[in-house]
C-alpha cells in the first residue's frame, strides 16, 4: 500500500513538471510565430521588385555658352537598364516641369539657347526622336487671389467681383537654382516674385526634389515617391493680401501629346498614418483614349500647411475644380520650346483653405506638396509596423486556437499513455 502511494505521488509530481513544461513550450511557440510572421512582412516591404536602381544626375543650363539672367534650365537624366526619364525644369516664362520617356539609353537633351529664349518650338529637343514613348508637363501659370466674404473657402461659388486681379507667373522675376542647386540630395530651390508692391517682401517658392528609389519625406503630407516621379513642394510667403479676408489658389496647366485624355481621380484608404487625418489622394491623370493606360500623372493629398514645419494644426483642406481643355498658348517658355506638334493642354485651379478657417493674413504663409510623374501614380499601403500589428491582432486568436487544439489533443493522448497501471 505504501509503495502504491509512493508510486502515485512520484506519478503526480512528474505529470505537474509535464503540465508547466508543456505550458511554457507551447507559450514560447506562440511568440516564436507571431515574431516569424512580423519578420516576413518586413522583409517582404524591404525587398523591391525593381532591383535595378537608375542612375540619377544633374545638369544646369546645358549647352549653354553664354549666361541668361532670370533664365534656367535644369535637366535632370535618370538612367535605368533600358530606359531614360528626362526632367527638366525651367523658369523660362511661368515655371513648369517637362517629363520625357525614352526606350533608349543614349538619348539625350539637345537646347539651341538663342531660340529657347524666343520660345521656337523645337529649341528644345530629345534625340533620337524615335526613342520617344512619352512626354507630358506641369505648369504652374498663374496666383489667384479672391474675397472670401462669407468664409466659405469655394471659390465656384463667388461672383466675378471677388476675386482681384491674378498674378501672372510668366511675369515673375526667378532666382536662379545655381545658389540652391544640391547635387547630393538631387534637389534645387526656385523662387520668384511680381514687381508690385504686394510681393515687396514675399516670394512663391518651388523646391524641387528627384529620386533614385522609392520612399517618402518626413515632413508631411509624406507623398510616395518613386525613381519615376518629381516632387514640388510649393508655397507662398509674406504676400500682402489685398482685403482682410484674402485667400489664394493655382492656376495649373498640364500639355501632353495628341490621344490623351484628362482627368482628376479621388481614391479614399483607411489608414492616415504618414499624413494625419487625410484620407484622402487626388490624382490628376493623363490617359490613352479608349484606354485605362496611363502615361503621366499630377498626384497630391488635398492638404495644405499655414506655417512652414507642418503640423497638424496648422492643416488645411485644398480642392480643385474638373479639368478643363484651354485653346491659349501656354505661358511656360519650356514646352513651347518642346512641343511642335498638335499638343493637348488642360486647366485645374486649386484652392486653399475650408469654410471658417483662418484666413491667408493669419500667417502670411501657405504651402502645398504635389507628385510629377510617369505611369500609374504610386498607391500608399501600411507600413510594416501598422501590418505587423494587424497580423498579431489577426493571427494570434488563430495562432492560440490552433496550438492550444493541438497542446490539448498532446496532452489527453499523453494522459491515456501515462494513466495509473496497478502494481503486480
Amino acid at each position: 500500500m505504501v509503495i502504491c502511494v509512493k508510486r502515485m505521488c512520484e506519478h503526480s509530481i512528474y505529470n505537474n513538471y509535464y503540465y508547466y513544461y508543456n505550458y511554457y513550450y507551447y507559450y514560447l511557440l506562440l511568440l516564436l510565430l507571431l515574431l516569424f510572421i512580423i519578420i516576413i512582412i518586413i522583409i517582404i516591404d524591404l525587398i523591391v521588385l525593381d532591383v535595378s536602381v537608375p542612375q540619377v544626375s544633374l545638369e544646369l543650363n546645358p549647352g549653354q555658352k553664354t549666361p541668361s539672367p532670370g533664365v534656367d534650365l535644369l535637366h535632370v537624366r535618370a538612367l535605368g537598364e533600358n530606359d531614360t526619364l528626362h526632367l527638366l525644369l525651367s523658369s523660362n516664362g511661368a515655371p513648369a516641369v517637362l517629363l520625357v520617356h525614352t526606350n533608349s539609353t543614349e538619348s539625350l537633351i539637345h537646347v539651341n539657347w538663342t531660340a529657347f529664349l524666343n520660345r521656337t518650338p523645337g529649341s528644345v529637343r530629345v534625340e533620337p526622336e524615335s526613342s520617344v514613348r512619352y512626354s507630358s508637363a506641369l505648369v504652374f501659370s498663374r496666383l489667384l487671389e479672391y474675397d472670401d466674404v462669407n468664409n466659405t473657402a469655394d471659390p465656384q461659388d463667388l461672383p466675378e467681383s471677388s476675386f482681384l486681379p491674378p498674378y501672372d507667373l510668366q511675369n515673375f522675376t526667378w532666382s536662379e537654382m545655381n545658389s540652391t542647386l544640391d547635387y547630393t540630395h538631387h534637389s534645387t530651390l526656385l523662387c520668384g516674385r511680381d514687381s508690385s508692391s504686394a510681393f515687396s517682401n514675399a516670394s512663391l517658392c518651388l523646391q524641387f526634389s528627384a529620386f533614385e528609389s522609392e520612399g517618402r519625406e518626413e515632413a508631411w503630407p509624406s507623398l510616395l515617391h518613386s525613381a519615376n516621379s518629381s516632387q514640388l513642394r510649393v508655397w507662398l510667403e509674406g504676400v500682402i493680401p489685398r482685403t482682410n479676408q484674402s485667400r489664394f489658389s493655382l492656376e495649373l496647366q498640364t500639355v501632353s501629346e495628341e490621344g490623351f485624355q484628362s482627368r482628376v481621380d479621388i481614391h479614399e484608404f483607411i489608414d492616415d498614418e504618414y499624413t494625419p487625418s487625410i484620407f484622402q489622394m487626388s490624382e490628376w491623370v493623363s490617359s490613352q483614349v479608349n484606354s485605362s493606360s496611363v502615361g503621366g500623372f499630377v498626384q497630391w493629398k488635398p492638404v495644405a500647411y499655414r506655417q512652414r514645419e507642418p503640423v497638424l494644426e496648422d492643416a488645411t483642406s485644398c480642392r480643385n475644380t474638373l479639368p478643363i481643355s484651354l485653346t491659349q498658348p501656354t505661358p511656360s517658355g519650356l514646352v513651347s520650346s518642346y512641343f511642335t506638334h498638335n499638343s493637348l493642354t488642360y486647366g485645374i485651379n486649386v484652392s486653399f483653405g475650408m469654410a471658417e478657417d483662418p484666413f491667408y493674413s493669419s500667417t502670411h504663409f501657405i504651402s502645398w506638396t504635389v507628385l510629377v510623374g510617369m505611369g500609374s501614380p504610386p498607391s500608399d499601403f501600411f507600413s510594416p509596423l501598422v501590418m505587423g500589428i494587424i497580423a498579431v491582432g489577426l493571427g494570434t486568436p488563430l495562432a492560440l486556437l490552433v496550438v492550444g487544439g493541438v497542446y490539448v489533443c498532446i496532452r489527453k493522448r499523453r494522459e491515456e499513455q501515462l494513466g495509473y497501471q496497478p502494481i503486480n
